[in-house]
């Protein structure tokens, strides 16, 4: 509202009723692009939000989520444990915050742990915001995909979790489609198949080997837009999961760089 009053004020100063129409259409414009940013970073809600709440919600849920996911195969493993120790370790976080996740891994591993209330009052907090709900789904990917197993159990209850954080079925497969690829990718030795590095590289970005140049840079844009760690950390991801977002980054980076190489030998 305010950018049409404003706009319309300075169009007729200007240039009387011309400027006021002007004035008025540049302000709806103004209004309407201010509207949609505000409401994707949490619309009224975020100015009544404590920070330090909606990250400590982030902390607990996510962990706890892994520890469902895991248990999910009938007994928590050597190798899930250790991927959350992994994760804890690669996050920095300080004895008691190590603490605090260790705790919600635990509480997420009880066979009546609430999982769909905790991941309702999480998309409830973060539903505007989906580049941070798309983060948590595919850090329970890789708890999911430990050694490159995952079990019928663990994908039914993935399919669970996306649902209730208001993605598809299609969305989880191609976010799994894409981490498995980027997965494989990223932990080759430079001996492997240079064809499967390649196909690994453009599953990573989601897109296939017949797609032009324009259509790669914009899949590459887009994902590095997603994973951009200021942009996370503004949308409420707490400070020390952001190198999770910068890993990610630098994933996808060298997947494109290895596409245009091999493009521009072509």
């Amino acid at each position: 509202m305010w950018g049409k009053i404003l706009g319309a004020l300075f169009g007729l100063a200007l240039l009387k009723v011309p400027g006021l129409i002007i004035g008025v259409l540049v302000g709806h414009w103004f209004d309407r692009a201010f509207k949609q940013q505000f409401e994707a970073n949490g619309g009224f809600n975020a100015l009544f939000t404590d920070t330090l709440d909606e990250q400590g919600l982030f902390r607990y849920t996510t962990f706890a989520t892994m520890g469902h996911i895991a248990k999910a195969t009938g007994v928590v493993t050597s190798a899930h444990i250790q991927q959350a120790t992994q994760y804890m370790a690669q996050l920095g976080l300080s004895a008691s915050q190590q603490k605090e996740a260790q705790a919600a891994f635990r509480d997420g591993k009880a066979v009546n742990f609430p999982l769909r209330p905790q991941l309702q009052k999480f998309y409830q907090t973060y539903r505007r915001r989906k580049d941070v709900l798309q983060l948590f789904l595919e850090i329970q990917l890789s708890i999911a995909c430990v050694n490159g197993q995952m079990t019928n159990a663990q994908y039914s209850l993935l399919q669970q979790v996306a649902g209730y954080l208001n993605f598809s079925a299609l969305q989880l497969d191609r976010l799994m489609q894409a981490y498995q690829a980027q997965h494989r990718f990223s932990g080759r030795s430079h001996s492997s198949s240079a064809a499967d590095n390649l196909a690994d590289a453009y599953k990573s970005l989601g897109v296939t080997e017949v797609v032009t140049d324009a259509e790669l840079k914009k899949a590459y844009r887009k994902l590095m837009a997603q994973h951009h760690p200021d942009k996370l950390m503004a949308q409420g991801v707490p400070a020390e999961m952001l190198d999770l977002a910068k890993t990610r980054t630098q994933d996808i980076q060298a997947a494109y760089e290895l596409i245009k190489q091999r493009r521009s030998r072509s």
